[in-house]
Order: structure tokens, then C-alpha cells, then sequence
């Protein structure tokens, strides 16, 4: 194991695991006798110990277990009686620690045993054998577990538990399940406001003095530096639960044309008919984004009121591909109605939120700042000229000398920015002040240190200068640039010379500074923003571009900045992931080309993309890695039915085995896609071109040709 040679195995240690894996299988043969046929007698329950003593991990014998002690004290009215039979059952589960001292399965049933409650816990007794096992082992999470089991078991305080902690860390700096244990019972003090911690900043000084003494005596231990890191997020990351952004840009006045040669419509802002949003549908979205994942947007809510649908009518749901209901960004769709082309009206949609409760963050902030915002839409039958459905049908490439030219939008930084009231504002910045002071201080503490050339030191400050250019810009209506972004990406640069093997967690975290750089900076965001002209032969008039290729990005993130973008190109980037751009719902052109993703399943969020038609995934890693390390995010055959259909006599038997593909298929099924290159990945050949032709009835062009 980890490049240690083996040792040659003797004669009598062969004989000797062959003696023992023979009685394993003799006692598990037992074991499944008497519980299929529930026999609970005395000398099945010393077989069952005696399995339990060679293998802890084999849970059939722990639920074995549990029933006959359920059977055996089912009638049973003897408190001596009941208490020897728990008594044998505990030490049946000291027995299995002694053999492996983090088993899960002997953890789980002393719990069972003792939450039944049939007979007196002898804490004493309990705490002793913790105190034996911390004393092994002080890192070991399961015992840690247990103690905090055992202390609610017995209602002790979360402040004498805190106690103990202390006295764990002051015997030992680098014990990190006391650190953690430590930042378990705090986060549970300071959140009910107990006595003596309902100043949380108070208590955050005196934590903050008292990791210092352990990074100070061991720089190179980690165990200070998690806990630093937690007391970072405790300081940086604000409680209060808000709207940061939307679409459409509230204020914003919008004139929406239909058009006779598709079913769909072209909106317009009024100040700004260069820019043109085109959906295929006669419904056009209205997105939210909150600074924390919620749950509970609904009409209930959220409530609309316009005069094309009834606030009741209106179904939210959350921008997501896992099962949970708690995303950052809610989408919602309003219906186009048919227009009068004698009745040019501007009608007005009213956004409201807050004035009911029921909006819950993922760690239990409620929303409780009412907000109010609205946008107007004009109605317009007329069809502008110059724009042609059928262009749309091209094909498109991301050739910027030839089509594209600099944007003139007069107002491209607040597309999506949701101006927070000066109330809001003003109630989030009451304890803004010790917040940055306390991260200044810490600044100044670590650029002290940061000539040492010591890793964590370097993270440890460039998280710091993240979290201080974040709580600056935290509450402004207009982009504000992160002033301390490029001594960060320095600061990232020298991290992942002095520890490699951490080099990918190093770039995510590296990509975030620069995709906060790019979409928080006017300056930096018209620099990278393009726009399709409706001079050029674009099939694509009208479209505002942003291009971010060639940044070395990793990690794509800020995308509640990014909401009005309709064009997206992240080609010649080391993207592995593209999670958080479900966002962009506006999106209708991404350029994914010469990255690094390595799978159909790690496009998944491209299934909530309704808008998407051209999609260019070439020269990728698609194919090429045996092991798909991102397959658990998408659904699978094994449990769900496909129900694409898929005229499986065009291919030549043999040829091409459609299960083999099913990442793919339960991907493009749920895309309406008119264009899609795929060139340059392991996966892409003449036969998988044919699948993907069929998966995609509307695609007019693969790997550059015609695909019918």
C-alpha cells in the first residue's frame, strides 16, 4: 500500500487466513439461518457476537441484533432481566470498536440501544469508554459523534461540552475533531443567543485570539487553519437573506413584436433597439437570483401583477439539476397574448416579495426584506426588417474579426443589477464596521507572515482580500471593482507552486477572483462584451456577446451578473464543470470549445437551458476517461425509461449500441438544438453523428454540415 513493497507471506499466516476466512463463512452461513427463520435463543445471539468480534462492518448481524432484542424483551417486565440484556448488548458493542474503533455499524447500534430508553444509561460508564477511545484516537469523528449524542442524551450544556473542547485543544493544537466539535456548539450558542453569547462579534474576537496561538505554535498544522477558515465564513458571509438579481432589469421598459414567420417574438428595450432578445415561444421568463440557495418561491410568495396572467396561475420553480428544492436562481414564465395592431399599449409588471413568510435560506435565514420592483412592456404587432427567422437557420460561427464589433449599450452595467433600497442597505451595514475591521486586521496580521512561504498562510490571505473586496461592494447599485483582485491572483499563483497536488481546488478558487473581476468592473465587463450586428451576415442580429475565452478559467461563478447575456463564449478555458450557468436563461449560442470536460453528464445544466440552439462542445475530453467521475448527476436507465424514439433499423447492426450513449441521449433529448459540433472528442464518430441526428430532430447543422 502507497508504494510499500509487500512482505512474502509465510506458510503458516496463509494457513491461518484460511482457518479464519472458513469460520467467517461458517458463523455468516448461521447468521442468515436464524434470521430468516427468526431464531433469537442464547446460542444464536453468541454466534452472532462471536461474527461481530471477527467483522464489525456486516450489518445484516447488527439488524439482526436489534430484533431479537426487541423479540426477547417484547413481554418482558423485569428491570434486572432488561437491564442484563442491554448490558450484554453494549459490550457486544465494545467488543466490535476494540476490532475497529470506527465502525460505523457497532456506532449506530450503542445509539439505537440507548435511545430506546428501557433501562438506566450509565453515563458514567459511557463517558469513561469516550474518554479511553479520545485518548487512542483524538481525532476520531465517530467518538466525537457520540459524545455529542450522549451529552444531549444527558442534557449537558453546550457550554460545558465548549469546556471540554478547550481543554482537548489545549492539550493538543492539532486536534481537529475538538476544532470542529467546538465550531458545532458555537454556531448552535451564537444562533439561540444564549447567555453570555449573544454578541456574536465579542465572541468571534476572543475565537479569533485563541486560533491565532495555534497557527503561531504550528504554521505547517491544518487543524487551526480549517478552524480559521470557518471564522472567516462566520465574519464574511452576511445572515441576512437578499435579492441581488433579476431579469428584466427592474425600470427597465421593454417592447415586445411578434413575428408572423415563427411562433415566437422579438423584445426590444426602449432604450436600445440594437439589442434584440428573440424566443422561440409565446412566453418570456422572469428570473431571481438570491445571494443564498432558498426554498418557497412561489405565487404565494412572489406575487405578479400584470394583465397576462394571474398571480395564482404563475408556477416557480428552482434553476437546478439535483433533486432539492433550495437553488440561488427561481424562474418564472409569463404567457404573450395576441396584439391589437391598432392598440399600442404599455402595460406594467409588478414584482413583490418579502411581505410573506415563507422564503427559507439553506441554513434557516427567512426572508424579510420586502422588495418591490417593475418593468413595463409595450406591445407591437409589427415585424422589423431587419430581422429574418430563416437567417436564423445558418450556419453560425465565432469568427469576431468578421461579425462582430464593441457594443455601444449606454448601460451595460445594470443589465441585471437589482438596485437594494437605501433601507436595505443601510439595516445590512449596521455591524458592517467590526465585520471590516476584523478582516483588516487579519490582513495586516497575514501579509506579516506571508514571506514564509507557507501555504496556508498565502490561501488563508488571499481568502481574506476576497472577503473584504466582497463586504465593500456588498449593498452597491453599481459596479464596483474589486481592488485587491489581482494581489489575489498572485497570491493563488504562488499557492499552487508551493502545494501542486492541490493545483485544481487552487484554479476553482483562482477562476471565482477572475469571473468576479470580469462581471463586477464596468471596465472590465465592456472589455470582454461584443455585440452581432444586424449589418453582418450574423444569423444571430442583435445579440450582445460575452466572451471570456482564453482566461485559463476553471470554475464558472458571479453569473447573477450575467443574467442579460445571450451569447456565451468560454472556449480555450480548463472548465471541467459548467454549474451555475442553468442561470442564463436568456442564453442562446454557448462556445464550450477546447476545454476539459470529460462527459455528457457534466453538461447537465444544459437541460434547463429552454433558449439554447447552438452548443459547440468540440475538442473536448468527452469520451477519453474509462470513468465518469460526474455520472451521479444525471438520471440513469437503471431506474428511469427513456422515451426517446429512436429508429434503431438505419444503423448497421452491430455498429452502434445506443446504450453505451445513454449519457448523451437523456442530455440532447430535452434540447431543441439547430446546431451542434462535437469534433474533437474521444466519443465523436460517423456512427454517433447518426445517433445524434436522431436524438436531434431540429438540428440543421453537426460538426460544421448539414445534418438533413
Amino acid at each position: 500500500m502507497h508504494g510499500r513493497p509487500r512482505k512474502a507471506t509465510k506458510p503458516e499466516d496463509t494457513a491461518a487466513s484460511a482457518a479464519k476466512a472458513a469460520k467467517l463463512r461458517d458463523l455468516q452461513a448461521q447468521l442468515l439461518h436464524q434470521h430468516n427463520h427468526r431464531i433469537y435463543t442464547s446460542e444464536a445471539l453468541s454466534a452472532s457476537s462471536k461474527l461481530l468480534d471477527m467483522n464489525p462492518e456486516i450489518y445484516t448481524a447488527w439488524n439482526y441484533r436489534k430484533l431479537a432484542l426487541q423479540h426477547n424483551l417484547n413481554e418482558v417486565t423485569d428491570p434486572e432481566i432488561v437491564k442484563s440484556a442491554i448490558k450484554d448488548e453494549l459490550r457486544v458493542v465494545e467488543m466490535a470498536l476494540r476490532r475497529n474503533p470506527k465502525s460505523y455499524g457497532a456506532w449506530y447500534h450503542r445509539k439505537w440501544v440507548l435511545s430506546r430508553g428501557l433501562a438506566p444509561v450509565d453515563f458514567e460508564r459511557e463517558f469513561q469508554l469516550l474518554d479511553q477511545l479520545l485518548k487512542a484516537d483524538a481525532r476520531n469523528f465517530h467518538g466525537w459523534s457520540y459524545r455529542r449524542f450522549v451529552a444531549k442524551l444527558k442534557n449537558v450544556s453546550e457550554e460545558e461540552e465548549l469546556k471540554f473542547t478547550m481543554d482537548m485543544i489545549n492539550t493538543n493544537f492539532s486536534n481537529y475533531s475538538a476544532w470542529h466539535n467546538r465550531s458545532v456548539l458555537l454556531s448552535w450558542l451564537l444562533k439561540q443567543k444564549a447567555q453570555g453569547f449573544d454578541s456574536k462579534e465579542d465572541i468571534l474576537t476572543e475565537e479569533y485570539e485563541l486560533v491565532r496561538q495555534a497557527l503561531f505554535t504550528d504554521p505547517s498544522d491544518q487543524s487551526g487553519w480549517f478552524y480559521h477558515l470557518w471564522l472567516l465564513d462566520q465574519t464574511a458571509s452576511p445572515d441576512e437573506l437578499f435579492l441581488i438579481s433579476s431579469w428584466p432589469v427592474p425600470g427597465s421598459d421593454l417592447v415586445l413584436s411578434m413575428n408572423d414567420k415563427a411562433d415566437g417574438y422579438m423584445l426590444f428595450p426602449t432604450s436600445n433597439f440594437s439589442l434584440c432578445y428573440f424566443f422561440d415561444k409565446r412566453t418570456f421568463p422572469i428570473i431571481l437570483y438570491f445571494n443564498q440557495a432558498v426554498k418557497g418561491v412561489s405565487s404565494s410568495t412572489v406575487t405578479t401583477n400584470s394583465v397576462f396572467v394571474a398571480n395564482e396561475n404563475l408556477i416557480w420553480r428552482p434553476l437546478l439539476t439535483t433533486s432539492s428544492r433550495e437553488a440561488h436562481c427561481w424562474v418564472t414564465y409569463l404567457n404573450v397574448p395576441d396584439v391589437n395592431p391598432s392598440n399600442l399599449k404599455a402595460y406594467s409588471v409588478e414584482i413583490s416579495l418579502g411581505h410573506s413568510e415563507g422564503i427559507v435560506s439553506s441554513n434557516g435565514s427567512c426572508y424579510k426584506y420586502p422588495v418591490q420592483f417593475e418593468f413595463t412592456i409595450k406591445l407591437n404587432n409589427n415585424n422589423l426588417e431587419q430581422f429574418n427567422v430563416e437567417s436564423r437557420q445558418e450556419l453560425f460561427g465565432w469568427n469576431y474579426d468578421d461579425v462582430c464589433h464593441p457594443p455601444e449599450i449606454p448601460d451595460i452595467n445594470s443589465f441585471d443589477q437589482l438596485k437594494i433600497s437605501e433601507d436595505h442597505v443601510a439595516e445590512g451595514s449596521k455591524d458592517k464596521q467590526w465585520h471590516l475591521e476584523t478582516l483588516s486586521n487579519e490582513i495586516n496580521l497575514f501579509k506579516e507572515l506571508s514571506e514564509e512561504n507557507c501555504k496556508f498562510v498565502n490561501l488563508t490571505l488571499a481568502r481574506l482580500l476576497v472577503a473584504h473586496d466582497a463586504m465593500v461592494s456588498h449593498g452597491a447599485s453599481l459596479m464596483q471593482k474589486r481592488i485587491h483582485s489581482e494581489e489575489v491572483l498572485k497570491l493563488y499563483e504562488e499557492v499552487i507552486k508551493l502545494d501542486p497536488s492541490h493545483k485544481r481546488y487552487y484554479e476553482d478558487e483562482r477562476s471565482l477572483v477572475l469571473m468576479s473581476q470580469v462581471t463586477s468592473d464596468k471596465e472590465f465587463l465592456m472589455k470582454h462584451t461584443w455585440h452581432f450586428s444586424k449589418l453582418t451576415s450574423s444569423s444571430f442580429h442583435n445579440h450582445a456577446c460575452l466572451q471570456l475565452s482564453g482566461l485559463s478559467l476553471s470554475r464558472i461563478g458571479f453569473v447573477e451578473h450575467l443574467l442579460w447575456v445571450q451569447m456565451l463564449d468560454l472556449s480555450h478555458n480548463n472548465l471541467r464543470t459548467i454549474a451555475g450557468l442553468e442561470a442564463l436563461q436568456l442564453l442562446v449560442c454557448l462556445n464550450l470549445s477546447y476545454n476539459q470536460i470529460s462527459s455528457f453528464t457534466a453538461l447537465e445544466p444544459l437541460k434547463l437551458l429552454d433558449s439554447l440552439r447552438v452548443l459547440d462542445v468540440s475538442f473536448n475530453e468527452i469520451g477519453a476517461h474509462p470513468i465518469d467521475t460526474t455520472r451521479f448527476l444525471c438520471m440513469s436507465p437503471l431506474s428511469h425509461t427513456l422515451d426517446v424514439k429512436l429508429k434503431i433499423d438505419q444503423f448497421q447492426k452491430g455498429d452502434i449500441k445506443v446504450g453505451d450513449h445513454w449519457e448523451a441521449i437523456l442530455l440532447f433529448k430535452d434540447l431543441r438544438l439547430t446546431q451542434l459540433d462535437v469534433r474533437g472528442n474521444a466519443v465523436a464518430n460517423e456512427r454517433f453523428g447518426i445517433l445524434l441526428t436522431e436524438v436531434l430532430p431540429t438540428l440543421n447543422w453537426l460538426n460544421g454540415e448539414r445534418a438533413r
